[in-house]
């Protein structure tokens, strides 16, 4: 008798259907988003739904899984699949993790995202990697986890001491690596959001890693509940720094943790940030919401794969269903990022409706291995993939 699987899931909706009972939350990306619109309010689902200028390297990410095809291969008795991966040190028993969001924690009904996407976490033994950007203190966020590892997405700031305490914090907290993204030190140019001029930071959301933190409440002559606006001007002008190759020094100094530069997209950053020490690599374009007009992710992912050699690859950008999952692991990533399917899920029914589809898009993607013949992570990995059309 064959061990359960993550395509089992399939049986479960299946079985209740013959009592008349539906899935609670959609199972597809598109109904999905459609649920999330309908709740989520509009300042909130702006933020999240928007990309950069046209949005046209938002869409093309998307549109970029539908050019590549797994070739499948038969008789090779893929009755149990397995889907554990090795990452940092960590064993995970799925390869996709939460993708760092910065605005989650105002994607929950509650506002409190961040916990229910830990919670979520706990429950799917998926990974969960927390944005700088909560509406939870980290020291909060984590517990929630339990026992499923999490890691830490750092927008680093100018002053170099608060950058060190947001890392330190991280560690004591538990966190498993610590997430540097490159892509994001300044906003991009996105247009829904300018025209009703919101940018919910500004706001006071999402700051609760600032407000918490020593070093920053230095920065103030009044704590932020008594005067939030500086606060927030506070926050603007010291939240994102243009790092530079030299600064890695300084960032390895600051932690004994795994440290993975988000935002890679070309072959001889990943060449230089060996030679730096580096111990991932993460290959996004931030889904399209920071620079419009770029390649899509996933185009640029073999590349940076061929040169990563035996670093560990994440990747982010487009991920919208298991197939696109398996498409990414094919084309050689180890881990792939959940992002929007993930808010939106959380926007749909909190932590129940996040696993409800994390255990859609495990299923699906265990289904297409099954089906096409691929037993394990490396079978998938070493598939032929072609261009489409």
């Amino acid at each position: 008798m064959t061990k359960p699987q993550y395509g089992d899931y399939q049986f479960d909706i299946y079985f209740d259907g013959l009592d008349g009972v539906v899935p609670r939350w959609p199972v597809d990306f598109a109904t999905l988003e459609q649920k999330a619109a309908s709740v989520l309010p509009w300042w909130v689902h702006s933020y999240v739904a928007g990309g950069c200028g046209d949005e046209g390297t938002q869409r093309a990410n998307v549109s970029a899984f539908a050019r590549y095809g797994i070739t499948p291969r038969m008789l090779n008795g893929a009755y149990e699949r397995d889907l554990s991966v090795d990452l940092f040190g960590m064993r995970l028993a799925g390869p996709v993790f939460l993708a760092p969001i910065g605005v989650i924690g105002l994607c929950s009904q509650d506002f409190h995202g961040d916990i229910e996407a830990a919670k979520a976490s706990a429950r799917s033994g998926v990974p969960m990697v927390a944005s700088t950007l909560t509406q939870d203190p980290m020291e909060t966020v984590a517990p929630h986890a339990g026992d499923t590892p999490g890691m830490f997405q750092l927008y680093t700031p100018t002053d170099r001491d608060l950058a060190a305490s947001f890392v330190e914090r991280a560690e004591r907290a538990g966190y498993r690596a610590i997430v540097v993204t490159l892509d994001t030190w300044t906003t991009g140019w996105r247009p829904r959001d300018l025209n009703t001029g919101n940018f919910p930071q500004l706001r006071g959301h999402v700051l609760a890693n600032y407000f918490s933190d020593p070093v920053f409440l230095k920065r103030l002559a009044k704590p932020p509940h008594e005067d939030l606006r500086a606060a927030t001007r506070e926050w603007i002008k010291i939240w994102g720094n243009s790092l530079q190759w030299a600064d890695l020094a300084w960032l390895r100094s600051l932690t004994s943790l795994p440290l993975v530069l988000k935002g890679i997209c070309h072959p001889e950053d990943v060449r230089r940030a060996k030679d730096h020490g580096i111990d991932g690599i993460y290959c996004s374009n931030h889904g399209g919401r920071q620079a419009n007009g770029g390649l899509p992710a996933l185009d640029a992912l073999p590349s940076v794969v061929e040169a990563a050699g035996d670093l560990p690859v994440l990747f982010d950008s487009g991920v919208r269903s298991g197939s696109d999952v398996a498409k990414a692991l094919a084309l050689g990533a180890t881990a792939v990022g959940i992002g929007r399917p993930y808010a939106y899920a959380l926007a749909a029914g909190g932590a129940d409706a996040l696993v409800s589809q994390l255990r859609s898009i495990l299923a699906e993607l265990d289904l297409l291995m099954a089906i096409d013949g691929f037993p394990t992570l490396p079978a998938l990995r070493a598939a032929d993939v072609h261009r489409v059309g």
